[in-house]
């Protein structure tokens, strides 16, 4: 029987992708599923590597799915053994480790709910998740344990070689008993920690609809060496870096420690992996790393996600690698629907673009009356789901090719004097220049025009006079006369989201005081 997995080319995507077809790359069914089992226990008994640790200290860890289902099993007898119930909630924050693994997939195996936690959350940010969701168990190291805030019901577990040498005394094998429709995780996208964004709950089913992206926007096949450096807190870490690959018995490669554009480079060559997805700061922090010539490479598919790659960035990509950085676009409420469609040659990859829905999606660009956009003209991204346009609070529009752009996020747009401009365009335009290493542009509030393009430059050169005029002739040059910031600040550095983002909107909230400006 022919499998998704054996096809490559956008066509056959196109013409043999299906519900019935994803779910035949499962042992689970409509009824019962277990995701555990999926990524773990179904690929033993072969002495394949499933993980292969980066650490940012420059050392490395290769475990193995018998390994990983093994320590799964053990921890889901020790839930039993702790009183937890199915459908408890367990969180773990943890830096990818052997730990870290064993406790996610041990939940999940025994039917609680597993709470991945970032693990440079402080007080606030874990005290309004765990008053959130509420679990019964948190597993953390000795630094954050402290933090962790008391609650009725509540056991913290440090994750130690005491909880290794009990788990090692409980044995390796457990039986899971899971409806496809019951809660396996729940999701934090990441936000500040004063507005708690919603968690996001996936049943076990939810790993078959994730393959779309796997497929289709990281181009994972079984073969493959893959590796995402993102945090397994956040979605793109946890379900394209780490579900969906060891679902297909994929070897994933995950980055433990602050993170470091050279040791990547360095473990991209050290452990041969083909396959890449990261967000586009990893990529402009490997270009800003000025290592990339030392190594040596084995890409052959090369994805992204979470905001736009400027274009300096891009071609970095591109003459380094030998391959283009194939956009994968989506939310973690909605999933990906946009992609490339990496390792497909009758695909042509624009750069700068989202790509093509993902087989059996409809997007599209529409106005304020909710009618499909012209190509060229921006307009609001939905998506069709259950009978109606979901909105993704995204601009873009479409070119003659039906390739879709983004145009940023509908609160990033500024109108000044009455032109509309995107702040992801005037980025590009000021990284651009050889002596920026980041920027970030917003509307500044004006007396005389509404708002005016502020933007917040990091650079190892000195913020001067002359500096600015540079960048403001730069970005005249590269898009228009109207689009230049009429203000230039020089920091240390941006605020971001924990999920690598650049934070506009604290940005914003910071310069909320009106100011004329010549």
């Amino acid at each position: 029987m022919t499998k998704l997995t054996d096809y490559t080319s956008h066509a056959d995507a196109q013409a043999h992708c299906s519900n019935q077809k994803l779910w035949e790359l499962f042992d689970g069914n409509r009824e019962k599923m277990n995701i555990a089992h999926e990524c773990l226990d179904r690929h033993t008994g072969k002495g394949n590597t499933a993980v292969i640790l980066v650490r940012a200290d420059g050392s490395s860890q290769e475990i193995s799915f018998d390994e990983l289902a093994a320590a799964a099993s053990q921890f889901a007898h020790l839930l039993g053994q702790r009183g937890i119930r199915k459908g408890d909630r367990v969180a773990v924050m943890l830096e990818p480790s052997f730990e870290f693994y064993a406790v996610m997939f041990g939940a999940i195996k025994f039917g609680a709910i597993a709470v991945p936690l970032f693990t440079l959350f402080g007080p606030d940010g874990i005290r309004l998740r765990i008053e959130d969701c509420k679990p019964r168990m948190v597993v953390t190291n000795t630094e954050k344990a402290p933090l962790v805030p008391s609650a009725e019901d509540l056991e913290v577990i440090v994750a130690d070689d005491s909880l290794l040498a009990r788990l090692r005394t409980l044995p390796s094998t457990f039986e899971s008993d899971t409806k496809a429709d019951d809660l396996a995780i729940f999701q934090y996208t990441s936000g500040t920690t004063r507005e708690l964004p919603d968690a996001v709950k996936h049943t076990h089913r939810a790993i078959v609809t994730l393959m779309l992206a796997a497929l289709y926007g990281t181009g994972i096949r079984p073969g493959d060496r893959f590796i995402c450096p993102s945090s397994p807190a956040w979605g793109h870490g946890l379900w394209h870096g780490t579900l969906a690959p060891l679902a297909l018995g994929v070897t994933i490669g995950a980055y433990s420690g602050k993170f470091n554009g050279e040791r990547l480079l360095q473990a991209l060559d050290e452990h041969r992996f083909s396959n890449i997805s990261a967000a586009a700061t990893h990529y402009r922090m490997m270009r800003n790393s000025g290592a990339a010539s030392k190594f040596d490479y084995y890409l052959e598919k090369i994805s992204f996600t979470g905001e736009p790659i400027d274009s300096e960035t891009a071609r970095f990509v591109e003459d380094t690698f030998g391959r283009p950085a194939c956009s994968m676009y989506g939310t973690t409420e909605i999933g990906v629907c946009l992609v490339n469609y990496p390792g497909a040659a009758d695909f042509p990859v624009k750069s700068g673009s989202l790509g093509k829905p993902v087989p059996g999606l409809k997007v599209e660009v529409q106005d304020p009356h909710g009618k499909p956009c012209e190509p060229g003209v921006t307009g609001e991204l939905k998506l069709w789901r259950n009978g109606d346009w979901l909105a993704t609070k995204d601009l873009g529009r479409i070119d003659e090719d039906g390739y879709f752009w983004h145009g940023g996020r509908a609160d990033d747009v500024i109108i000044s004097a009455g032109w509309t401009i995107g702040a992801v365009e005037v980025e590009d335009a000021i990284l651009q220049h050889p002596d920026v290493r980041e920027a970030a542009a917003i509307g500044s509030p004006d007396a005389l025009r509404g708002q005016v393009v502020k933007a917040f430059v990091v650079s190892p050169r000195p913020g001067s006079d002359a500096f600015i005029e540079e960048i403001q002739n730069l970005v005249r040059t590269r898009l228009s006369q109207h689009e230049y910031p009429r203000q230039v600040v020089f920091v240390e550095e941006l605020p971001k989201t924990p999920a690598g983002k650049v934070h506009r909107k604290k940005l914003r909230e910071q310069d909320a005081t009106p100011v004329a400006t010549i």
